[in-house]
């Protein structure tokens, strides 16, 4: 799916037919407020063809405004106003390329692809996470601690020492935790509390 958000419904038009003739689903919407109160797709791989310049919210801030509610969909942006501290920023915040006006369809086309290969990596990662987060969700809170101390690398006996309890009720924690987060090794732990965002404890 890609959804294109420019004022000038001619530029969603054009562009509209243009997508689609490259085998795309397409959504066109003529203001970023309009785009911002559609429901959330869930349908597959997406990305946004986003006039930089529109009345009421502008393209850059609908980017700031759906980074901040954690929506990561790739973003291409088009312009007839662009200059390069924009695109820098743009690009920085994770915009896939910024096209200014006129621009080659073959161009934009390009564009779209990348970002339609960037939004199924995102969801793939999305979707790992969501099922790591998941089996993190089964763990108590005991477990979830000792989560946190084994991978620092420590020894069982060191935790013990750490939480106050023995080593060989680590060693029972510690194996409902592999077995929980379906990890055969520590290396497997910490890939998995990183995609997770979970830290270690200071030693």
């Amino acid at each position: 799916m890609v959804f294109i958000a420019d004022d000038d419904s001619s530029v969603c038009k054009g562009l509209g037919r243009l997508i689609k003739s490259a085998g795309f689903k397409v959504e066109t919407f003529v203001s970023a407020e309009e785009f911002l109160q559609r429901k959330p797709y869930r349908g597959g791989p997406s990305c946004l063809v986003l006039d930089v310049r529109m009345p009421g919210l502008s393209g850059i801030e609908l980017q700031k405004e759906l980074v901040q509610k954690g929506v990561s969909i790739p973003i291409i942006f088009i312009t007839g106003h662009g200059n390069i501290p924009m695109s820098v920023k743009a690009m920085k915040d994770g915009a896939v390329d910024f096209l200014p006006k006129p621009f080659d369809d073959k161009e934009l086309l390009s564009a779209i692809d990348r970002a339609i290969d960037k939004s199924a990596q995102l969801r793939k990662k999305e979707t790992e996470k969501a099922k790591l987060q998941r089996r993190v969700n089964t763990l108590t809170p005991r477990e979830y601690e000792c989560l946190r101390w084994v991978i620092t690398g420590m020894l069982n006996k060191q935790i013990a020492h750490k939480l106050g309890i023995t080593e060989k009720t680590v060693k029972v924690h510690r194996g409902r935790v592999m077995h929980k987060m379906q990890a055969v090794s520590v290396a497997d732990l910490v890939r998995f509390a990183q995609k997770c965002g979970i830290t270690s404890p200071k030693k």
